[in-house]
């Protein structure tokens, strides 16, 4: 089993797929965003793998015939698991995937967005402090797993109630932050790398979350000033972005997107700009 939190990106292109007004908040506004993961399309985010750690270790008691126990783990985890919100990580999503069908479908407006390409390399470089550059792992069986081996040994030899076990706080706080990079099965063909952050718990924190308001509903995200974080590591914008892909669908035009890229002062990245070659047609409506 692996875990979470592997580095070494080296020449690694991370791709985002997103629409324009990301586009332009990530290039002119030098501002991404790390969004709520409990808002993404994994209705199971974070769960899965608590969930998943919770069965493993109730399955090893069981099968040693310590009931008891086994239920004390599941009843531990379902009121561990009514606490979600509170432990929710934000995360930023790339894949490893160039100009691929899906990654357009899902995240880049149905094929009709952008697709921006970012050296994995100077990501890990600026993913300092309270934020992380990981690899999602894609596990139905947590039995494996570090954190199952440590909350069985937990359950086995604890003393004290579970409610005032310090050791078991600290296990459930690793457990949340792990949970970020456990996704189902389903969905390995996306080739996930996350750009994490997980404010919980750190009153020092110093970025101040924000809200975007839809006609629908409020959205909470965190801004990350990307000039900041391309200074403090001797970079400029255009070494971290590698190139702009215009999507399959998209009628934007790619002369007008390389003059909006020049008026900004990306003259460099205007000249690495292209169309999608995937083949992708939306059905007729």
């Amino acid at each position: 089993m692996e875990t979470g939190g592997e580095k070494g990106y080296g020449k690694a292109i991370l791709y985002h797929y997103t629409d324009y007004q990301a586009l332009d908040g990530i290039l002119r506004q030098t501002q991404l965003r790390v969004n709520n993961v409990l808002n993404m399309n994994d209705a199971a985010e974070m769960s899965h793998f608590m969930s998943g750690l919770c069965s493993a270790v109730a399955k090893r008691l069981e099968e040693e015939k310590d009931f008891e126990r086994a239920e004390m783990v599941r009843r531990l985890f379902r009121e561990e698991l009514k606490k979600e919100f509170f432990y929710s990580s934000y995360a930023a999503c790339f894949s490893l995937y160039r100009d691929d069908a899906a990654q357009w479908e899902r995240y880049g407006n149905r094929g009709r967005g952008v697709c921006i390409a970012f050296r994995g390399e100077f990501l890990e470089k600026i993913a300092v402090g309270e934020l992380s550059l990981q690899r999602v792992f894609y596990e139905d069986d947590m039995g494996e797993h570090n954190l199952a081996k440590v909350f069985y040994r937990l359950m086995k030899q604890e003393k004290e109630p579970l409610e005032k076990s310090l050791l078991l706080k600290v296990a459930m706080r690793n457990a949340w932050i792990q949970s970020v990079v456990f996704k189902h099965p389903s969905f390995s063909s996306e080739r996930e790398v996350r750009l994490v952050l997980s404010p919980f718990g750190k009153e020092y924190f110093d970025v101040k979350p924000c809200y975007h308001i839809t006609i629908e509903r409020i959205k909470k995200y965190y801004p990350l000033n990307l000039m900041t974080m391309c200074e403090n590591i001797g970079i400029g914008l255009e070494d971290l972005v590698e190139e702009i892909i215009i999507g399959p669908e998209s009628t934007q035009s790619e002369p007008i997107l390389q003059d909006y890229l020049r008026d900004n002062g990306l003259k460099r990245l205007a000249g690495r700009v292209s169309l999608s070659d995937c083949p992708l047609r939306r059905p007729p409506v």
